[in-house]
């Protein structure tokens, strides 16, 4: 997971508006207008292989709610095959996370299995797809286009089912240099391309219940790790901004760890900012460090953060009595009434 060292809420976190089924109007002559802008042909596409079960259920919005600290995230290991470490986590934090993170390859479905597990505890799923093995320049030209509906129509029948949203994300940290989808790997350019044919396929099939994530990893100059203004593909194509950062040494902090890269963000758009994916290693002050990103997020007045509790580079799994309870302070700030 590259650079990273790597509530039940009170209230629904959701503030959801489901659209109404596309109009569908029948001319004097037979003519239906509107279904071909909701379930489009789609040329060069591998058809066949992820045949969908979802038709004409018609456009879904859902709008989650972007207030400053009003986020709090995990992942936890095994997940999403498994929901246990999530509540493993929150029982030992006293404070059930309203984000419930895992990472999909290219070709991994939609798991509704984790997202229903999720909405069952409070909580929204939210998907960093990775295209491992594949090419952003063959996805920007439809050549996964029969995949990409296929979850698309799966993320939509969720929305329209459950009436809840999801937050997905595509090539994280493609400003660092060890992903395929990076720096020094694929051109900004391509990226760019890529994602906004991912978002493009969504919205004609009528899947507008994802909260789109643009995660960059915090910029490191003398590490290689470059501004992500190459790789911006426009507000109009992205949600939220997501930063993947972490404390890998006693001495780091929050303002120079993350103000840099929040202020180049800045530079670009005024969405909404999520720590992504973050955490602290066994440090004998790990919970001074839970505790500085608790401040760290309320003083740059961003959404929350997405704790990595799972091992990486170091262990950031939150384990010692004086960690959990610097947790279970700071989480206290985003328990929130019913919406």
């Amino acid at each position: 997971m590259g650079q990273r060292a790597r509530l039940l809420a009170r209230g629904n976190p959701l503030m959801a508006v489901a659209a109404a089924v596309a109009a569908v109007a029948v001319a004097a002559g037979g003519v239906l207008a509107g279904v071909q802008a909701l379930w489009p042909h789609q040329p060069g596409s591998q058809a066949g292989v992820y045949a969908s079960g979802v038709r004409h259920l018609g456009a879904i919005h859902i709008a989650l709610p972007a207030r400053p600290e009003s986020w709090l995230g995990i992942y936890a290991s095994h997940a999403p095959q498994s929901y246990a470490g999530v509540e493993a986590f929150a029982s030992a934090t006293q404070h059930v996370p309203n984000l419930a993170s895992y990472y999909s390859g290219w070709y991994q479905s939609f798991n509704r299995a984790f997202a229903d597990e999720a909405a069952a505890h409070g909580a929204v799923p939210a998907i960093q797809m990775d295209p491992r093995g594949v090419d952003c320049a063959a996805i920007a030209a439809g050549r996964y286009d029969s995949y990409l509906i296929s979850y698309a129509d799966a993320v939509n029948e969720y929305g329209h089912q459950t009436g809840r949203g999801v937050v997905i994300g595509f090539g994280h940290e493609m400003n660092g240099f060890w992903y395929r989808w990076g720096w020094k790997h694929t051109r900004p350019a391509v990226f760019v391309a890529a994602w906004r044919h991912i978002v493009d396929v969504f919205r004609r099939r009528g899947a507008d219940n994802v909260t789109w994530l643009w995660t960059v990893n915090i910029i490191r100059v003398r590490g290689g790790i470059r501004s992500p203004a190459p790789w911006w593909p426009g507000s109009s194509y992205v949600t939220w901004v997501g930063i993947d950062g972490y404390f890998l040494k006693s001495s780091w902090t929050f303002p120079p760890l993350f103000g840099p890269t929040i202020k180049a963000v800045r530079a670009l758009t005024l969405d909404p900012i999520l720590i992504a994916e973050t955490g602290a290693g066994p440090l004998p002050n790990q919970p001074a460090k839970i505790t500085d990103l608790f401040a760290g997020v309320r003083a740059y007045g961003l959404l929350g953060f997405v704790w990595f509790d799972a091992a990486g580079l170091q262990d950031f799994r939150i384990a010692s009595r004086q960690a959990l309870a610097a947790y279970a302070r700071g989480a206290k700030a985003y328990e929130r009434p019913a919406e």
